[in-house]
């Protein structure tokens, strides 16, 4: 977790809020939380089948593609996420003129395309 720049306040019922103690916390719908939650869960259990793979010398070309498929649904995940960071953090930050959030939007956009 990271705190808050310089100006930050507490949000009610934002994506993203800043506690008394200048921590940010993300809030999202009980929906989006279930989705994301649901998705993590899949990719958990690919990657214990991808160990089994391993421990069996499962051939390697076969291992390879599962692994892209775990990524590719860890990509699914962040562009969820980032969608509602954008819809909801973001997009409230600007309105209350906090336009630091643009820098720390394409800091986290450039780790992402790594």
């Amino acid at each position: 977790m990271e705190s808050a720049g310089p100006g930050a306040s507490a949000h009610q019922d934002a994506c993203c809020t800043v506690t008394d103690d200048a921590v940010r916390k993300s809030h999202h719908s009980d929906k989006v939380k279930g989705s994301l939650i649901n998705r993590l869960n899949r990719i958990e259990g690919q990657i214990r089948g991808l160990k089994g793979l391993i421990e069996k010398d499962t051939y390697c070309d076969d291992v390879l593609i599962q692994i892209a498929s775990v990524q590719s649904a860890l990509n699914g995940v962040g562009k969820l996420l980032l969608e509602e960071h954008m819809r909801s953090c973001v997009v409230e930050r600007l309105q209350e003129g906090d336009t630091d959030v643009i820098n720390e939007l394409l800091t986290t956009m450039n780790k992402l395309m790594k």
